[in-house]
């Protein structure tokens, strides 16, 4: 066990280190973005001293190195800092009502995204893995072929034909679901969940190739063990060999794979969220980038590092703990 547990704790170790080197990218890439807050504000008729005094107000006049350190140190502390455009709007319109805080912003986005991350991993991990075992039970037969195609052909397409095919089919031809996700908060969560169900379909199409193919793969590679021939020799069913036991032995490859499809879920979802005007953080994100809202991108990037990172981590440490060999070492 104390093996285990240095191993667990060397992981941790490095991802707080990746997160680090990944928030130094962040910031240098975030303010190498061309064009200027204070220059897209004004328009064209600002005046060099109109964007110094808004630069000046905003803190962009400071050194580089400076500015990192003042948002690392908030971001440790949960201060992301405040809007640019909130700001200014509010010191335009001299009110003090609204969200100018990063956090106070995108933790509603955030709520919404992990929303439908959630009924994404809920429809799509089943699937997969139900799909999976057909596939290696009826492997080399028709079912086996028809599943690879379809999967192939949903992970091959972009994420935008996907929301395009089912808006025409789902939401234009069958009105079934509504072709914009218009949620909002107090909404019911019936309705809520219908909106959402198109976003979700979408992305279910998209993550459940890796999950489906490698679920596959390593039911198959188990198969041919001698614990499996065993089994089979016992005269159990070939459902029952592949369930009760390829499919637990299996369990460290197919936690990885879905680890990094629901980290795909939180990180990926900018595209199908514009197309269905979802109000994620990923439309947040395009949003902010728009006007060179410099504190918002810098928090929705750091979020997307800090989500991959951990289910990353997670998957590691599962899969360490579902291996016998490292549990109990000899």
């Amino acid at each position: 066990m104390g093996n285990v547990l240095t191993i667990i704790l060397k992981r941790l170790a490095l991802g707080l280190l990746t997160l680090l080197i990944v928030s130094v990218v962040i910031f240098v890439a975030v303010n190498l973005l061309p064009g200027d807050f204070a220059e897209a504000i004004l328009g064209q008729g600002a005046t060099p001293e109109a964007v110094a005094s808004i630069r000046r107000d905003l803190g962009l006049d400071q050194p580089l190195v400076t500015r990192y350190f003042d948002w690392l140190g908030g971001a440790l502390q949960g201060d992301l800092g405040s809007s640019f455009a909130q700001a200014n709007f509010a010191s335009f319109t001299g009110t003090t009502s609204g969200a100018t805080t990063v956090a106070e912003q995108i933790a509603p986005r955030f709520g919404n995204t992990m929303f439908l991350a959630m009924v994404t991993a809920a429809i799509a991990v089943p699937f997969s893995i139900v799909l999976g075992i057909l596939a290696a039970l009826y492997r080399n037969t028709v079912f086996d072929r028809a599943t690879n195609i379809f999967t192939l052909s949903s992970i091959s397409s972009p994420e935008f034909f996907l929301a395009y095919i089912l808006i025409l089919f789902l939401a234009v031809l069958n009105p079934i679901f509504p072709s914009l996700s218009n949620i909002f908060d107090g909404m019911p969560f019936s309705e809520r969940l219908e909106k959402s169900m198109l976003p979700a379909l979408t992305l279910t199409l998209v993550v459940t190739a890796h999950m489906m193919r490698m679920t596959r793969a390593a039911i198959i590679n188990l198969l041919a063990s001698p614990y499996i021939e065993m089994a089979r020799l016992k005269g159990l069913s070939p459902m029952r060999v592949i369930v009760r036991h390829a499919l637990p032995n299996a369990l460290a490859p197919i936690i990885n794979v879905i680890a990094l499809n629901l980290a795909y879920l939180i990180t990926g979802v900018v595209v199908v969220e514009v197309v269905f005007v979802y109000p994620g953080i990923g439309q947040l994100f395009v949003d902010s980038v728009k006007i060179r809202d410099i504190p918002v991108v810098q928090a929705c990037c750091l979020i997307f590092a800090t989500a991959f990172i951990l289910l990353n981590l997670t998957a590691d440490i599962m899969s360490i703990l579902s291996n016998p060999r490292l549990r109990h070492p000899k």
